[in-house]
Order: C-alpha cells, then structure tokens, then sequence
C-alpha cells in the first residue's frame, strides 16, 4: 500500500535512523543528501571502476532487506527509487517492496514517482529525469513482538530516507543461520523475478534456512579482481559463483585469458575463506550462446527487448568464448584444484536449468528466466547444493 510523501499521518509515530544495523545485505551504506543508499561492493570497489552500468546494478539492491524486531502494527518507509527505462521499450512496472514478518510474507507495496534513467540501446546514452520521493505503507500487522523485514527493489536503485512504525524498533538478534555468499549475473540479481523474495538466490536461500547476501551484478560477473576481494573480505559461511555467461556476452576474453582468470579469482577468495565451502556453477542453459560467441546484441522487436549472438561459431577453435567452452573450463578448473581443496565444488549449471526445461520454461528475451524460471532454479539449487550430500548441507551432530 502506498501513500503520497509527506501525507499527514495519524499518530503517535516512531521515527528510526536507517543505518548498517537495520540493513541485511549490504556490504557498504553511503549517506546522501536524501538519507542512505545501501551499496552490494565496497566503497574501494567502486572507486576502481566508475562505470555507470556497474555503479547501477550495484546500487539496485538485490537481496537488501531492513530486518528488526517492533511489535508494530503499521510500518513506512519513504524512498527515493530510480527507475530504468530503455528508450523505445514500454515501462516496467514500479519496484515491488515485500513486508515478511516472522519469515512469511505479509504484504507488498510499491513507491510511485522518483527518478527515472533513460537509456537509449541505439546509442548507449543516458538521461537521468529527477522525480520525487514517495513512500510505501503496510497496515494491519499481527500485534506482537515480531521478526519484521521489508525486502527492497531488485531492480531499482532505492534510497532510504525513513522508516516509521506505531512501536519501538529493537535489533532483530542473531538466529544462528549460516550466511550463503552468492556471485552471479542478471539471473542471479533476478531478471525477471516478479519481486525481490521471487529471484532464484532469495528462493534457495529459504529452502535452505541461510541469511543471503546476494552479489549478483547484471551484465557485470566477469571475474573483476575488486569483486572477488569484496567476497574474500565478507564473512559468509557458505560461498557460490556462477561464472561466464557476461564473458560471453561482453566478448572480453578468450580461453587463454580466462582460465588464469578464474584460478586468480578463486585464490583471491581462499586468501579470507580458505576452508569455506565454495561452489562453482557454470551458465544454465542459453540457447543463443551455446555454441556461438558473443558480444551479445540487444534489440528491440514488437515493444520488447530481445537478445542475438553476433558470433562467428567458426572463431571457437581459436579460443573465442561460448557457453560449452565456458563449462569445460570450469570443470577442469575445479576438478585439478579440488585436489588439494576439499571444499571446493563444482555444479554444471543445466542441472539447474536445462533443455527439458527450455522447452517447458523457455527464456522470454533469449537471455533471462520468467519469475517460473526462477522458481524452477532456486528450487533445483537449494536440493543439489543444500539437499543431503550437497556442498551445502548443514552438518547435524550425531
């Protein structure tokens, strides 16, 4: 339920500062002239590389969720969100905000208005629109303490100017749940997820029983050295990365450049989680890209996105990255480190997402799952990885 920002409101309010202890997910909090914007990389990270399509998709906070505990019965947030639009293509529906209380889904809302991006696909440039903040309303909580969360936009970048609720806020306390550190593209950020508890990693990560941490940056997993020291220097008991579809797509390296590539990044991680569990996942199934070589185009066909491969098939023998030479590599990989590196795991990501399921749940723009799609991933993922004898089962004590 949503209200327009600044309407008077009954009383008596409780305004609480949004902050580090409030946010889950996040791995920096830059204060703004608006309040706070929760970052997925580091302030360094950031630094190192000002490319306003990493610097969006970082900022969009996938997995980022304000946890406490109130026995409120009404709770606000004002946000200012900035909205994607590509020129040409009809607009996306407004960011989806999700209210759990207690684990289970209470209540969804949306912030109209706040700015809007324009990007043109045809030319690459952009146009920022200002717009207003606005605010997003829940009514009709249970009475009682509570375990409370409010799950932000995946796809919009959401700046935090207040929360309110009708009762104290307190620190919502440590359940004991592993932390599942998860590194990914577009898919992993939820592309197509209908709203951020609706995105494969959030999907698995309930199945599983684990706190998220969702690192999933769209068009930008691709093996960035200040990406893996942001996963090297947050603690996580349980670490996976689905590496190489946006080699593919971006076209930025071939077969000799890549496997050192990834073997620099895994070491980089083991530098802080030496003995952590650590899964490599290859791409899910890609038709486009299965055995032709990016870069990857979009265009724009009936009002919809869409994605080609503008590969030569031919340039493979040379080294030039598909998704096939993708998994050979990863396993190879793995197989030879895992030698010396029992925690480390290996998992063709067609397991999670297959041609049985292509013909069933087939990609809408070539590239990206629906919200079944998702589904049908995070389900998969949470048996192989979390199941029984998966990398990630908890260990019972016996």
């Amino acid at each position: 339920m949503t209200a327009p920002f600044g309407q008077a409101r009954p009383a008596p309010w409780i305004t609480t500062a949004v902050g580090p202890r409030l946010l889950r997910g996040a791995l920096d909090v830059e204060r703004t002239a608006h309040g706070v914007l929760p970052h997925r990389l580091p302030a360094r990270a950031r630094e190192q590389f000002t490319d306003a399509s990493l610097a969006t998709v970082e900022a969009q906070p996938s997995g980022v969720r304000l946890a406490f505990r109130s026995g409120a019965t009404a709770v606000e947030l004002d946000a200012l969100p900035t909205k994607l639009v590509y020129q040409g293509a009809p607009a996306r529906p407004d960011g989806v905000y999700e209210l759990l209380v207690d684990g289970r889904p209470a209540g969804r809302g949306s912030v109209a208005g706040g700015n809007v991006r324009v990007v043109d696909m045809a030319t690459g440039s952009e146009v920022l629109r200002p717009g207003p903040p606005g605010t997003v309303r829940f009514t009709g909580l249970p009475a009682g303490m509570k375990d409370i969360e409010i799950w932000l936009p995946h796809t919009e970048v959401t700046e935090l100017i207040a929360l309110r609720t009708d009762a104290p806020v307190e620190d919502l306390p440590d359940r004991g749940r592993r932390v599942w550190l998860h590194h990914g593209s577009s898919i992993s950020q939820g592309s197509f997820a209908a709203a951020p508890t609706g995105t494969w990693p959030a999907l698995a990560a309930v199945l599983g029983g684990v706190e998220l941490v969702n690192l999933g940056f769209g068009g930008n997993a691709l093996l960035d050295p200040f990406t893996a020291r942001a996963v090297r220097d947050t603690p996580a008991d349980l670490i996976s990365l689905k590496i190489g579809i946006n080699l593919v797509n971006h076209d930025v390296m071939r077969l000799r450049a890549f496997v050192p590539a990834v073997h620099g990044f895994l070491d980089t991680i083991r530098e802080g989680h030496p003995t952590t569990p650590l899964l490599v996942v290859s791409p899910v199934l890609c038709p486009i890209h299965e055995d032709t070589p990016g870069p990857t185009a979009a265009e724009l066909a009936g009002g919809e996105l869409r994605f080609r491969a503008l590969g030569d098939p031919a340039e493979r023998a040379a080294g030039r990255l598909t998704l096939g030479l993708v998994r050979d590599a990863l396993a190879r990989v793995t197989a030879q480190r895992a030698a010396d590196d029992p925690n480390l795991h290996h998992l063709d990501g067609r397991a999670l997402y297959g041609a049985a399921d292509f013909a069933e749940l087939p990609l809408p723009d070539r590239l990206h799952p629906d919200p079944a799609g998702h589904r049908r991933i995070g389900e998969r993922f949470a048996e192989l990885a979390f199941g029984r004898g998966g990398p990630f089962a908890a260990v019972t004590g016996g």
